[in-house]
């Protein structure tokens, strides 16, 4: 997956035209009023961070505020039910995560919405998670953690945002993969997982580099691991998952625009130029990678194959896991 870096002179042209031809018909130019960005998890976790930034650029690129509407619960079910059921005029977008576009679908045998039927705008980022416990729990790298925890099994408990969330996939994936046995508490985001943890509440929690890291230096977490097959420049010193023995725990926190079925060509054309512009911007790419954050090109077909390859990896994951709602 490229990262962005040269698509804004294209992608002023491509809004200016999109809005042109919004306009050209039988409608008022588009946008002529504030667009809502539904935001499926509570302000302070990482999708609310790319959001309210990603979409502060693509209001200024279309010349109309984006407003950010938190819809924390179920997964993201809540929220996800909004954005599908809005008319699709442009004035609802939807801020899409592998837990409401890839397990939702897998572990509901009834759901409110169909993921497949959203229309993709792009792809926006990915934040490679870090596994952290708080600070008073003895274990003091990975492999003792895990040590611990095969030796005390079941009275270890992991904070994530929620049921099917990205951190809770996390919590099934290390579960799978260093063989422990940890209870999930789901919580309505991120942040009040990470605030669980931080206040002893609850022993682990795995979230993106921006949201782990900050307490980490402050020495109210302890980070034990990046779940990537490289170091992340933001979360310092704290190795890889490949190098502490566990290569197959790798997740990340994605994000990728959508937009309710329906929605005419050319407003997705106006708002995928403004996310390619928004995504070009080297102060943008270079504040979110100081972060742990890297921007993806923001391109349709690229959520397209992106998705694909999700899919096949959590479907595995998810049977083997026998992760299920209902």
């Amino acid at each position: 997956m490229k990262v962005l870096g040269k698509f804004a002179a294209l992608a002023t042209m491509c809004v200016t035209a999109g809005m042109a031809v919004w306009a050209g018909g039988a409608h008022a130019a588009y946008p002529d009023r504030p667009i809502r960005l539904v935001v499926p998890f509570g302000a302070g976790g990482i999708t609310d961070i790319v959001a309210r930034q990603v979409g502060k650029g693509m209001g200024d690129a279309l010349g109309q505020s984006v407003v950010i509407e938190n819809r924390p619960g179920a997964g993201g079910v809540i929220a996800a039910q909004l954005a599908a059921g809005a008319p699709a005029d442009g004035y609802t977008v939807f801020m899409g995560t592998v837990g409401t576009q890839i397990v939702n679908p897998l572990i509901y045998s009834k759901l409110s919405y169909d993921a497949a039927k959203f229309v993709p705008v792009g792809m926006v980022s990915g934040s490679p998670f870090v596994l952290a416990t708080r600070a008073g729990l003895p274990a003091a790298d990975f492999a003792a953690f895990v040590a611990y925890a095969r030796a005390n099994p079941g009275r270890l408990n992991f904070g994530s945002a929620g049921n099917a969330s990205s951190p809770h996939l996390g919590l099934e994936l290390l579960k799978l993969t260093a063989g422990v046995d940890i209870v999930h508490v789901p919580f309505k985001s991120g942040s009040e997982a990470v605030n669980a943890a931080i206040g002893e509440q609850v022993d682990v929690v795995m979230d993106a580099s921006p949201i782990i890291m900050p307490h980490v230096a402050s020495g109210k977490l302890r980070a034990l691991a990046v779940a990537a097959d490289k170091r992340l420049a933001s979360a310092g010193a704290v190795p890889a998952s490949a190098e502490v023995g566990d290569a197959a725990l790798q997740i990340s926190s994605w994000n990728a625009l959508l937009a309710p079925a329906g929605t005419p060509p050319e407003v997705v054309a106006a708002l995928n130029a403004a996310l390619q512009k928004t995504l070009a911007s080297a102060e943008l790419k270079d504040r979110l990678a100081a972060q742990g954050t890297q921007l993806y090109t923001g391109s349709a077909e690229e959520y397209r194959r992106f998705i694909a390859a999700e899919n096949a990896k959590w479907t595995d994951i998810v049977k083997r896991a026998n992760i299920k709602m209902d």
